[in-house]
């Protein structure tokens, strides 16, 4: 059909006017990249290019006297790695940016990445780098919170997400990103989690969708608030808070959304009765309190008990921490597990995240409560995980003196707590590495060990993957957000103190040490004979069961009245044992096991608590019959 010439132009006319919208402009020249050499990885990174339509990145290397396209890298990623047998190789890289319509940037400039035998401190900056880029490359595209696991999809945890918020502040700190992007990232987040995530009396699930907000239930009845995952994310905010600290900027907004997801945590609901001595784990509003679960140590949750008497909108008693978190007959422990002495915590610790989840923020570093100092517990967990490991009694391939570290993680049955009473040959690399701040050189020569050991089975773009088993010739390919937050976060505590310094520095802190009954202690070594007491000091009671006689042992800075009081595990008052003067230094009070009424009371565990002035210490003892 011959179209006549009024149509050929109107034809001519829609070409020319959709020719004319086509997009003609490139993106910008991918900016701020830098070449990595390790020793048997190379890698590429660059900032994230800005535009709207942005594609991705085309990675060129160098072949004879020119560049050739090596690959293409989508553009949530802003970093390309590749494996290489031996040290001493040198290669170069160009990137582009190409967006949607095909446009291609011009090439950036040349960098070079060299393999080459590296230092202590480059194998720390190594793992810090490659597990950022878990938490911000990987991280959601609405929400920005962190995927639960390695291709979880839509699912993000609450919990790992505020692993992940620390994550982000390390990233800035150490130039991984630029403190732009990370305040673009954190609103993003900050404004998801206060205006689209679901929320039960201000608490957060354990999982929620990325995109919608809504609860991913992680339980047939635990469809709602989770209050452990959410106070890992409350102590990521609290580090969030101090750390943006411009005024005059979107940071301002950042410090108000912050504060507002931390007011809003209904810490007082999850006491759950008016009396209750324990703060409830989950609530549901179809189900209620059907998980029935107490947040009880020992165990990762000690956070909660902190962070719910720091509140000042739904707050709850500091005796909820003696009478509640550290009540179990199994808190307190005194045994000694190859040659180390363990103060608190089940026999050989447990599994090492036990000494990592609530320590990310909370500096146990140079106080003590009643129970223990809490830096000098964890370096001896720590220590008798390793001696546990070299020891190697089970004779599973691959444990010793660099190879060690237990805790929850996958292998390959599934996913397993692992500990030293639990233990089938799986190790997993968070286990050792977030225990960096507690023994450094050890994790450091873990690290070089599987590195150099194992390499690309255990090491890939996100850093070092789950766990693996020797034994079994295991090699998970999976990445967890709990298990790669610690390892970044733990890390940068060891190296500046970076999120330790920012969280304890909320005026919340203070106060909610001393009502727990938190003292100054200098110790930084694990032996007993090295703590120090220059202050009031409750140095408990021995022995400890006792039948039918204890001692209770307690400094004193300068001459004071003080007051012990028993009482029992629902709070009730048993027996004033002493209300008088003692002059300075150690003194001792003796306890009988007899009540006001003078009569013995049963076995059980009790609290004791020792006032002078207006300071209180908390002690725990058991009586065994």
């Amino acid at each position: 059909m011959k179209l006549s010439k009024t149509t050929l132009i109107f034809i001519i006319g829609i070409v020319s006017n959709v020719l004319a919208q086509t997009d003609t402009i490139p993106p910008a020249t991918p900016a701020n990249i830098i070449g990595l050499g390790y020793e048997k990885d190379l890698a590429v990174e660059w900032y994230h290019n800005q535009e709207p339509d942005l594609a991705g990145y085309n990675i060129y290397s160098k072949s004879g006297n020119g560049y050739t396209l090596l690959t293409t890298v989508p553009k949530e990623k802003s970093f390309y790695t590749s494996t290489v047998p031996v040290t001493g190789i040198i290669r170069y890289y160009k990137l582009s940016a190409y967006d949607l319509s095909g446009n291609e940037s011009p090439l950036s400039d040349s960098v070079a990445c060299i393999t080459h035998a590296m230092t202590d401190e480059e194998f720390l900056d190594m793992v810090q780098r490659s597990t950022f880029r878990y938490f911000y490359d990987y991280g959601h595209s609405v929400s920005g919170l962190s995927r639960e696991r390695l291709n979880s999809g839509e699912t993000v945890t609450s919990g790992g997400s505020g692993f992940g918020l620390m994550a982000l502040l390390v990233g800035i700190e150490r130039g991984y990103i630029s403190r732009e992007e990370g305040v673009k990232r954190m609103l993003k987040i900050l404004t998801f989690l206060n205006f689209t995530a679901d929320r039960f009396h201000g608490a957060f699930s354990h999982w929620l969708n990325g995109t919608s907000g809504d609860v991913i239930p992680f339980g047939t009845v635990d469809n709602g608030g989770d209050l452990v995952e959410t106070a890992y994310m409350i102590q990521g905010l609290f580090a969030v808070r101090q750390y943006f600290d411009q005024v005059g900027t979107n940071e301002d907004s950042i410090r108000n959304l912050s504060k507002q997801i931390i007011d809003d945590v209904e810490w007082s609901w999850y006491r759950r009765y008016t009396n209750s001595n324990y703060l409830y784990w989950h609530w549901s509003p179809n189900y209620g309190w059907q998980m029935n679960m107490t947040v009880q140590g020992p165990n990762e949750a000690m956070i909660v008990y902190l962070l719910g008497i720091a509140s000042t909108t739904h707050g709850v008693p500091a005796s909820l921490f003696h009478n509640g978190w550290a009540i179990s007959p199994y808190y307190v422990n005194g045994a000694t597990f190859y040659g180390y002495k363990q103060w608190v915590g089940w026999d050989y610790g447990g599994p090492l995240f036990f000494s990592h989840y609530s320590f990310l923020g909370f500096d146990p570093r140079e106080k003590k409560d009643a129970y223990c100092n809490y830096y000098a517990n964890n370096k001896n967990i720590t220590l008798i995980h390793k001696a546990y490991c070299t020891a190697n009694s089970h004779g599973f391939t691959g444990y010793g003196e660099n190879c060690w570290g237990l805790t929850a993680s996958d292998d390959l049955t599934g996913y397993r707590v692992h500990e030293p009473t639990n233990d089938n040959g799986t190790i997993t690399p968070t286990a050792a590495i977030s225990s960096m701040p507690y023994t450094p050189q050890e994790s450091i020569d873990f690290i070089k060990h599987i590195y150099r050991t194992y390499g690309s089975s255990v090491w890939g773009e996100y850093g070092f993957k789950d766990a693996f088993n020797p034994t079994q010739s295991w090699y998970a390919n999976s990445y967890l957000a709990i298990d790669q937050g610690p390892i970044i976060v733990m890390i940068e505590n060891y190296r500046s103190g970076l999120l330790w310094n920012l969280f304890m520095a909320n005026p919340e802190i203070q106060p909610m040490l001393n009502a727990i009954g938190f003292v100054p202690d200098s110790t930084t070594d694990v032996n007993d004979e090295d703590y120090t007491v220059n202050d009031f000091n409750l140095m408990g009671n021995y022995p400890n069961p006792f039948n039918p006689n204890t001692t209770i042992v307690f400094n004193l800075p300068k001459r004071e009245n003080v007051t012990i009081t028993v009482f029992n595990q629902l709070g009730e008052k048993v027996k004033e044992i002493i209300n008088a003067e003692f002059e300075a230094g150690k003194n001792k009070v003796v306890w009988n096991g007899l009540n006001d009424n003078n009569k013995s009371v049963s076995s059980g565990i009790y609290l004791y608590k020792i006032s002078s002035g207006n300071n209180a210490l908390y002690g725990k003892m058991i009586l065994q019959k």
